[in-house]
């Protein structure tokens, strides 16, 4: 595997080499000094280019970084809008990792962490490592109702999913509704204990960094397989942190948790998980 230096080597010698290329910004993980380094970061390149056409799907082009493992290149994919730039996503054979991106717009810096590697023309505003940006927000009275009631309401219909029979539902409206909730909410208990001056990271990959053991453990439990045992178990777990955050986000912030809903609903969750599968009413 090529070391860091290997690598920004060529991505800079690259640039200095093509005059076409002017710029060459980095961003992502290894532009945010906060980051964790590890062996799967990749390296976020911006060429800053006087027109993009000459590096529009050009594959022989990108020969020079090395073996590709694989390559994704987003402008060309289904459904994809073409906004004059063109990115090449570059996983090679010896695991590392380019994420490449061509622009002929003028950067501007918009507080996402980033490092000027080149600049031939001086003419890059000043850019930072701070990661402010990507600290969690204090939430609005109407975003906790909403994430509250949210939860809640797409709980019902996990189980009426599971009721039916119907796995792909259950666990799109359980992984896709319920979960996001969840995470908002647990984003919200975090930055109350850290002063809002904390990344919880894309997908909530640092809660393990900042819940305590337990709540850590009952996240862990609000994962499940296929079975449909395990789903409810999950399902009530997910309800249990829910209920324990929320509840400490309300009384940071003078909120009022929905205490009603979430009784109504989890004596709800119970009576469907018991009723047969040829009942003829819900209740």
């Amino acid at each position: 595997m090529r070391t860091e230096k290997e690598m920004l080597d060529l991505i800079i010698n690259t640039a200095k080499e093509d005059e076409r290329i002017r710029a060459v910004i980095m961003n992502g993980s290894r532009a945010n000094p906060s980051v964790p380094k590890d062996i799967f970061q990749d390296y976020d390149i911006c060429y800053i280019v006087e027109d993009v056409a000459p590096f529009f799907n050009n594959k022989e082009y990108i020969k020079r970084f090395g073996e590709l493992l694989m390559l994704q290149m987003p402008e060309t994919m289904r459904g994809a809008e073409n906004d004059g730039n063109f990115a090449y996503l570059m996983q090679f054979a010896d695991g590392n990792r380019i994420d490449l991106s061509f622009t002929s717009e003028k950067y501007e810096d918009d507080g996402e962490p980033a490092s000027v590697l080149l600049d031939k023309d001086n003419d890059l505003p000043s850019v930072g490592t701070d990661d402010k940006i990507y600290h969690v927000k204090s939430p609005t009275e109407n975003d906790y109702f909403s994430c509250c009631n949210d939860f809640w309401w797409c709980s019902m219909n996990v189980a009426k999913g599971i009721w039916r029979d119907e796995l792909p539902y259950a666990m799109e409206m359980y992984n896709d509704v319920v979960r996001k909730e969840l995470h908002s909410m647990i984003d919200w208990y975090v930055g109350m204990k850290n002063n809002f001056a904390v990344s919880v990271g894309k997908s909530g990959k640092y809660y393990k960094n900042y819940l305590s053991e337990k709540q850590y453990e009952m996240y862990r439990a609000t994962f499940s397989g296929a079975d449909y045992d395990y789903v409810w178990k999950s399902l009530f777990k997910a309800g249990d942190l829910f209920r324990s955050v929320a509840l400490g986000v309300g009384v940071h912030f003078g909120f009022t948790y929905l205490h009603e809903d979430d009784r109504r609903v989890c004596a709800y969750l119970k009576h469907v998980q018991k009723l047969p599968k040829d009942a003829k009413e819900v209740y």
